[in-house]
């Protein structure tokens, strides 16, 4: 590789949406150094996974990504290869231990310091920092780069979480809630606006959480995004993920009043236990939580509601779950993520016994079978209505793009390749398995 030839960056993104920011600015942080990203590792000069801690056996999963780059590293010596994110933050010395060709490993909340880190490991020493530094890693980072971008963007305003539920390790590798100054969100909400962002999705461990300094006093998440409302250009808003406890009235209200504020909301609940919601230290109860959702209804009634539920939490009788059932009976979801309980070490659920395994799979099955119902439902009644959709791709087929509704159903219409980008109304005509199919009306947004 020449003097003049561009080092190149692959990385690989496990979990959230925040992970995908995360990525995004490691890639950004790291242009710095003179790196482009690559979409294949085989010619990359730097490998790094972006890890997620939050499901059963996520270390192993990396580690058994890790070997598959032991030919690239032996062929390519000079190949830096790296760790970052909630399992590195979890394992960091561990994975350098079991792993010697990992040349760094770097937590969520010091990913600023990549162009550093990767200097040492230029100089032939390894590089590990899974520390909570008292600096702010955006305040560390320079503007993003002004290239242009597709229609939708992520933008993180809030992380860590404080509610540590008992099942959770986002506490102990994201760290305690932080929330970023309002005026630089609207800064970076701004510039993505300029490089051809049309909607933007707020992201946080707890987003509702969020409570930044503004220049007259804090500012709620619900402030926020009425200062966003005001920014040209910026046509739809979305955030995610939130906990009941802190929806509160102003945030429920800008659902009803705020025209930029699409009718979805992921709302995770867990369980329809009241005792199980104890045992995992949600801090709410199923009542609590339906009255919740009722009070969002009347703001919104259109409004498409997604949930995450744990089922086999330790200690879950049958009628445990079939009050789960009931609440999903009760709310209907149009969108709902579901998982059998998994441990996690050093959560307080890890220590208590684990019911069969067996009874947590049926439980499993028969809960995403209700909740699959629920969603071809709620999109079968979708055929017929009129939505706006922003087309953010090409489709598979010559002539179709894709993009998403104000209830974030995927939908796909033939409509001219220029719209890229655009909102235009779309009449459906088709629910399939995971989305709509429709025919376009006209443009009402460029």
């Amino acid at each position: 590789m020449s003097k003049q030839d561009p080092k190149k960056l692959f990385i690989k993104t496990y979990g959230c949406q925040m992970n995908v920011y995360d990525s995004e600015r490691m890639a950004e942080v790291l242009g710095e150094k003179g790196y482009v990203s690559t979409d294949t590792p085989d010619d990359a000069d730097m490998i790094l996974l972006n890890t997620c801690h939050i499901r059963e056996k996520a270390a192993e999963k990396i580690y058994s990504e890790l070997g598959r780059f032991k030919g690239l590293k032996a062929a390519k010596p000079d190949l830096k290869i790296g760790v970052a994110g909630c399992v590195a933050q979890a394992e960091g010395q561990e994975i350098m231990r079991r792993q010697p060709m990992v040349d760094l490993v770097v937590g969520p909340q010091s990913y600023h310091r990549l162009p550093q880190m990767e200097e040492q490991v230029a100089k032939g020493r390894k590089a590990l920092d899974t520390d909570f530094p008292e600096e702010d890693k955006f305040e560390h980072m320079k503007a993003r780069p002004k290239a242009q971008r597709g229609p939708t963007a992520f933008l993180t305003v809030q992380e860590g979480c404080d509610k540590f539920c008992a099942f959770c390790v986002v506490p102990y590798t994201r760290g305690a809630e932080v929330s970023r100054p309002a005026d630089r969100i609207l800064t970076e909400a701004r510039d993505l606006v300029d490089r051809g962002v049309r909607e933007i999705t707020l992201l946080g461990q707890n987003v509702n959480a969020y409570h930044g300094a503004g220049p007259t006093g804090e500012v709620t998440l619900a402030d926020l995004i009425w200062q966003l409302n005001d920014i040209d250009g910026l046509q739809r808003i979305r955030f995610t993920t939130s906990h009941p406890n802190d929806m509160d009235d102003a945030l429920i209200d800008a659902h009803g009043t705020c025209d930029k504020l699409m009718p979805y909301l992921h709302l995770p609940v867990q369980s329809g236990s009241d005792r199980i919601l104890k045992a995992m230290n949600r801090k709410h109860t199923a009542e609590e939580y339906i009255n919740l959702i009722d009070r969002i209804r009347g703001a919104r009634p259109d409004i498409l509601l997604s949930g995450d539920f744990i089922v086999g939490f330790p200690g879950e009788t049958d009628q445990d779950f079939e009050d789960t059932m009931a609440l999903v009976e009760a709310v209907k979801y149009g969108q709902a993520y579901s998982f059998k309980y998994s441990t996690r070490p050093g959560t307080p659920a890890a220590e208590r016994a684990q019911i069969d395994p067996d009874v947590a799979n049926d439980r499993l099955q028969r809960l995403q079978a209700l909740l699959k119902d629920q969603q071809r439902d709620i999109q079968n009644q979708m055929v017929g209505r009129e939505v706006a959709v922003l087309f953010e791709k090409a489709g598979r087929l010559p002539g179709q793009l894709i993009g998403k509704s104000e209830y974030l159903h995927a939908v796909h219409v033939h409509a001219p390749a220029d719209m890229q980008g655009q909102i235009a109304r779309v009449q459906i005509t088709e629910s399939s398995s995971n989305s709509l199919a429709g025919t376009l009306l006209q443009t009402v947004a460029a």
